[in-house]
């Protein structure tokens, strides 16, 4: 029974923590709304990075280069 009771306690804590934040958002948001805006924000999708061709062939060709590399050094450690 004591730890039923340590839970209820718990739970009566977590309650009064969670009263209290959903107050301290509400204030957030009477802010933001007596500025003016939401306090929801809008995510907006991210800009698409755009490679040209020569920097796709700049990176091909150096990660063929570090893979030769590995694969020499593979060969060195077998022989």
């Amino acid at each position: 029974m004591n730890i039923l009771a340590a839970i209820k306690r718990e739970e009566k804590k977590l309650e009064k923590q969670l009263t209290k934040v959903q107050h301290q958002l509400d204030g957030v948001r009477s802010a933001a709304k007596a500025l003016g805006h939401t306090a929801a924000v809008e995510v907006e999708g991210a800009k698409k990075r755009v490679l040209s061709a020569a920097g796709r062939a700049a990176i091909s060709k150096a990660a063929k280069k570090r893979w030769a590399k590995v694969k020499k050094q593979a060969e060195k450690a077998v022989n």
